[in-house]
């Protein structure tokens, strides 16, 4: 018990003078190692994409997609144009031909292809083809594919493997529940 009181003791002595020998870096030294690193990782507030040129790969804005963009990953904002890719996005993805994501993607795509891969989508697909690997909301179009549905899928052929929601069309397929087929409303849980 004694020599567990000294050492107490000799810590509470100890740890001021070992806190004063190491001072702390003054911000004025790292004002510039951190203003080099926000330029590295600090994508551009708004963004036009010809082709593959410039090759940034984080997007915070508008990207203008003409004919098509295939070099930015990250893409939050608004994504404008013919066809348009991308690994991750979120925000409102309007292209005429081809929406693409390949990870994961929250908002809206809007087009006459729609794909969000084998990613985890979140929000609403509108377009002639709409597909996914698992989406939470809704798909609206002449054709909707998912593999896992969570809400509502609207259009002339609607297909999941597992649906927790609804289908509304002419052929609507559950793949995982007892009724597999049924024309007009199709419910999953």
């Amino acid at each position: 018990m004694r020599k567990c009181l000294n050492f107490a003791v000799l810590a509470a002595f100890a740890l001021p003078v070992v806190a004063q020998e190491i001072e702390p870096p003054k911000l004025d030294d790292l004002a510039p190692i951190r203003e080099e690193r926000r330029r590295e990782i600090t994508p551009w507030p708004t963004f036009f994409a010809v082709c593959e040129y410039p090759a940034s790969p984080d997007v915070i804005g508008l990207r203008l997609t003409i004919p098509f963009s295939t070099r930015q990953d990250n893409i939050t904002g608004i994504d404008v144009g013919f066809w348009g890719r991308a690994v991750y996005f979120e925000g409102l993805m309007v292209n005429v031909l081809r929406n693409d994501v390949k990870d994961d993607m929250a908002g809206l795509q809007a087009g006459i292809y729609n794909s969000a891969g084998g990613c985890d989508f979140i929000g609403l697909q509108a377009g002639l083809w709409n597909e996914t690997g698992h989406i939470r909301g809704v798909q609206a179009g002449i054709v909707n594919l998912a593999g896992e549905a969570r809400g509502l899928q609207v259009g002339v052929i609607n297909r999941s493997e597992t649906m927790y929601g609804y289908q509304v069309g002419l052929i609507n397929i559950i793949r995982d529940a007892e009724l597999q087929f049924c024309p007009v409303l199709n419910i999953g849980f």
